[in-house]
């Protein structure tokens, strides 16, 4: 029980955050409306978003999405988080078993801090992504792959790591393991032994368990489903993206700010091994074969973004931390967590000076305030063991102790700034408009992502032009748009109508 209570703490730290915030526009709230539609149209294979086909992502997280609903009767955040922070917690307890031998046990609870406090990591457990879910099941089939080399065990469980994998994100859940494998073997001079793990029965299960999928999406969706499902969501975004299209070096940029407060030290500690040839034990070797075998192999694909690296980070951050706690303190690593450590000591009053100005002003709670005190102090406080104890071990935690106190303290002002993050508060307001004017329709203007907008209002959204909207020709309606953009329709047909300002929106009524 002792070894959880770290992930019991983070929950609690976390909890405010998962409770009290809203959903975003981008992903979350699309997430929540596909789930409504599958729901309301009987759908479990195929799905739509505003009635347009939608094979983006495989089933598994709308799956959850509409367990969710049909357990509530409405969409819960603390319940759909917990399918970003348990896998979290799970990669990081294979990790922390996996490493056992490699780093000693009075650093292995800061090991486990730095993996969950890592910048992107912590993030992708706070928002409502499959992406955890799919690195959850690649640590686990990587792990059973080296079980596998040593016991010949896990032969069964290895292909069904790999297909859920598939099942939670798409096609990089079996590339990773796939070529990271291969890779491997054939480094360790064991190319032959490939077919023991990619043999019939791997290919097999994933064969029998994909054409069950296929087949059932196909019967649901029909030929066009299958083949954007096929080809235009894996091949055309591998070669040439219609969506997240950046350069070959996107990677080489997103990795540092992906890992802080710990790339400096991570990073630098792997190349400084590799350059030395100090990767020794056949974990190092692994866990360094995952990383740049993933890292090419993700630069080499079309679509990029920052979170598609992250089935790399547990390898990061662990074989970094197995270099930096192998041998005892010296500036170079001190200079690697102080920059960091330095930054940290700097939030109250970095926040002071943003919240005073007005595109941030929003970030003035108090509780941010609290939150960025408590920063600061864990920075000063770590530079003082970092560089007058010389001790890394107890410099590291006091910093990522810091940082989950910071986030419990910041999670209760999270309400008050709902606004900036998503469309609950002003739905909810739009609705009350609606009922309180006796209004029958909603429309937009000039806001993104408007259309899962229906999560909150039970209809469809209009979007509308500056036309319609100076024309006269919308009325008995509430019209939603940015507060900054109300001078712009301004005139004898809005000047009269009843405004409700919410954050950085208006909502006006438009009656006969």
């Amino acid at each position: 029980m002792k070894r959880y209570g770290l992930y019991i703490a983070v929950l609690i730290a976390v909890l405010p955050i998962i409770i009290l915030r809203d959903y975003t526009p981008d992903n979350e709230l699309r997430y929540l409306s596909i789930a409504d539609e599958a729901l309301s149209n009987g759908n479990i294979f195929a799905f739509y978003n505003q009635g347009i086909p939608y094979a983006d992502k495989p089933p598994l997280y709308i799956w959850i999405v509409m367990l969710g609903k049909l357990i509530f009767s409405t969409h819960r955040m603390w319940f759909l988080s917990l399918f970003s922070l348990i896998p979290a917690f799970v990669i990081t307890d294979i990790m922390d078993r996996w490493t056992a031998d490699e780093i000693r046990p009075r650093y292995r609870l800061a090991a486990r801090l730095m993996m969950l406090s890592c910048g992107l990591f912590i993030g992708l457990g706070l928002v409502l992504r499959m992406d955890m879910l799919m690195c959850m099941f690649i640590v686990l089939a990587l792990h059973s792959f080296l079980k596998m080399h040593h016991s010949g065990k896990y032969s069964l469980l290895f292909p069904i790591y790999v297909f859920m994998a598939v099942f939670s994100k798409g096609p990089v859940g079996i590339l990773v393991p796939l070529l990271c494998t291969i890779i491997f073997l054939i480094i360790n001079k064991d190319a032959r032994a490939i077919g023991r793990y990619w043999g019939w029965k791997t290919w097999g299960v994933l064969l029998v368990l994909c054409a069950l999928w296929f087949g059932a999406a196909y019967a649901e969706g029909g030929y066009a489903y299958i083949d954007n499902l096929l080809f235009h969501q894996t091949i055309d975004r591998a070669v040439n993206s219609f969506h997240h299209e950046e350069p070959f070096w996107y990677y080489l940029v997103s990795v540092w700010y992906s890992l802080m407060p710990w790339a400096f030290a991570v990073i630098g500690m792997i190349i400084f091994a590799a350059v030395k040839r100090q990767v020794t034990s056949e974990t190092e070797r692994f866990f360094l074969t995952v990383i740049v075998t993933t890292f090419v192999m993700l630069s080499v694909i079309s679509s990029k973004i920052a979170v598609y690296l992250a089935p790399t980070f547990p390898f990061f951050i662990y074989l970094g931390a197995i270099y930096l706690f192998r041998t005892g303190w010296n500036k170079w690593k001190a200079l690697s967590l102080c920059i960091p450590f330095a930054v940290f000591a700097l939030s109250l009053p970095v926040i002071m000076i943003l919240s005073g100005r007005p595109d941030t002003a929003f970030l003035s709670q108090t509780g941010f305030y609290i939150a960025a005190g408590i920063l600061s102090a864990a920075g000063i406080i770590a530079l003082f063991r970092l560089y007058k104890n010389k001790d890394m071990n107890s410099a590291i935690t006091t910093l990522a102790a810091g940082l989950f106190a910071a986030i419990f303290a910041g999670g209760w002002s999270v309400p008050k700034i709902n606004s900036e993050i998503g469309y609950g508060a002003l739905c909810r307001t739009a609705s009350m408009a609606a009922e309180e004017n006796g209004t029958e329709g909603f429309c937009v203007w000039k806001i993104s992502r408007p259309e899962n907008m229906d999560v909150y209002l039970g209809q469809d959204i209009r979007k509308v032009t500056k036309e319609d909207i100076t024309s006269g020709t919308l009325k008995n309606t509430i019209l939603m748009l940015p507060a900054k953009r109300t001078g712009e329709i301004a005139g004898p047909l809005t000047d009269n109508c009843k405004r409700y300002d919410i954050g950085r929106y208006s909502i006006i009524v438009l009656q006969n």
